[in-house]
């Protein structure tokens, strides 16, 4: 870990950089939940230009309270320029805190080989070969760095939850979040779901000729389910597993979960279910919200 050049830094103002297929993106999404503003790839002819946004003009606009912006190997001024660029920036009185990433050899070349993308750097070159040269090239920089990270050990989950604990500013840390989406299996089941109930087991209004064209939101759908003694007990049960599994999501890092509710078309037992969860999970002081995905279909 190198010194830290300016105190209060960490929390304004980032600019992470290291080498390819070392965990750059990762760390990009996790300062993103931190609430930073994130800039990926910018080109360094604009980084003083994107500084001026970090100074407080009320005339013209309010100052981005927290920023990070990705630049490496990508930028073909990056290792040329880069130091000039510092210099203008600290005439300004500003002091970026600079993270750099790296790993192994052996990690980096595994890395690429499973996600089968060509390093930045290849040129014609082996990958073993692109990831050394791409290594010397960035000694200069790495010596310029505030903290080096080293993620050979570890995974995106690690990680994640390692910058979340440096780099978060308050006790609470991020806001942490849920959302409870609920849909018809016969749509097609929603994309990036962290856990998924599925409620077909319970009655189904649709065979009632009187509740069919109505949604599970509406009072007399909700009479009926909470007639059979089996919604009630799925939604105590759901709850009590959420009410688990929530806080070891959020000490993993993760600042919001999404939970899919699923049914025969989304119109009923879905609907309703996601809706009780949801008073639940308020009631314990979850930020809870709910998108009725196929209800109107």
């Amino acid at each position: 870990m190198a010194k830290n050049r300016s105190k209060n830094a960490p929390h304004h103002f980032l600019i992470i950089t290291g080498l390819s297929g070392s965990g750059m993106s990762s760390a990009t999404k996790a300062f993103e939940d931190l609430g930073y503003f994130c800039v990926d790839n910018l080109p360094l002819t604009m980084l003083s230009t994107f500084a001026r946004l970090l100074i407080p003009n009320e005339e013209e606009h309010p100052a981005i309270e927290k920023a990070a912006l990705v630049i490496n190997i990508r930028e073909r001024h990056f290792l040329s320029q880069f130091q000039s660029e510092l210099a203008k920036l600290e005439r300004k009185d500003l002091k970026p805190y600079i993270i750099f990433f790296e790993a192994t050899d052996e990690i980096l070349h595994r890395r690429f080989s499973e996600t089968r993308r060509p390093h930045p750097s290849v040129g014609g070159k082996s990958l073993d070969r692109s990831i050394k040269a791409e290594r010397k090239e960035m000694q200069a920089l790495r010596k310029l760095a505030d903290l080096i990270i080293d993620t050979s050990e570890h995974t995106v989950h690690t990680l994640r939850r390692s910058l979340m604990e440096t780099f978060r500013t308050s006790k609470d840390g991020a806001p942490f979040r849920v959302q409870i989406v609920s849909y018809g299996h016969k749509f097609g089941n929603p994309r990036d779901l962290d856990l998924l109930f599925d409620v077909r087991h319970l009655p189904n209004p649709f065979f009632e000729p009187n509740l069919r064209e109505l949604t599970g939101e509406d009072k007399r759908i909700v009479k009926f389910l909470d007639k059979y003694p089996e919604v009630a007990e799925t939604i105590s049960r759901f709850s009590d597993l959420l009410l688990f599994l929530l806080p070891y999501y959020r000490r993993e890092g993760k600042s919001y979960v999404t939970v899919g509710i699923g049914c025969t078309g989304g119109r009923h037992r879905s609907v309703m279910v996601a809706n009780s969860l949801k008073r639940v999970l308020t009631r314990h002081k979850y930020d809870v919200s709910v998108n009725h995905r196929d209800m109107q279909k």
